[in-house]
């Protein structure tokens, strides 16, 4: 069964995506920018951009009741490679071991964003709760 997620909070968007699916013992979060509750690009700097980028994800996954603890892959968009360095330190404050999977892809994002991520999350193993 696939389910869209709805969170309050959640920045708004015109794109046509739901900002997560749950499949199964999953939820998939769609790519989340450093973008006000209104869904405007907030421009910042590099750290600002992605501490807000990340607080998007965790607005999304609290409404599937879930947090940065639950997700097992991260996919990472950094407009300049020069950010590496510090995008490595920023991700070690907001995960632990084990770190989850990550991707990590550079140059790819227009002039407007620095940083933009998209996560899969694990929700545990629901299949006790199935058979009840």
């Amino acid at each position: 069964m696939i389910e869209a997620i709805q969170s309050p909070g959640v920045p708004a968007s015109q794109l046509p995506f739901s900002p997560a699916i749950r499949v199964g013992n999953f939820v998939f979060v769609s790519g989340q920018a450093s973008v006000d509750p209104s869904g405007q690009i907030v421009s910042d700097s590099f750290e600002a951009e992605v501490r807000r980028s990340f607080n998007n994800v965790s607005k999304v996954l609290a409404g599937a009741g879930l947090s940065l603890q639950d997700v097992v892959q991260v996919r990472s968009y950094v407009r300049n490679p020069d950010d590496l360095a510090q995008y490595n330190q920023i991700y070690r404050d907001l995960f632990q071991k084990p770190f989850p999977a990550r991707t990590t892809l550079t140059g790819c994002l227009p002039e407007t964003l620095k940083f933009e991520v998209d996560v899969t999350a694990w929700c545990g193993d629901t299949s006790d709760e199935e058979a009840v």
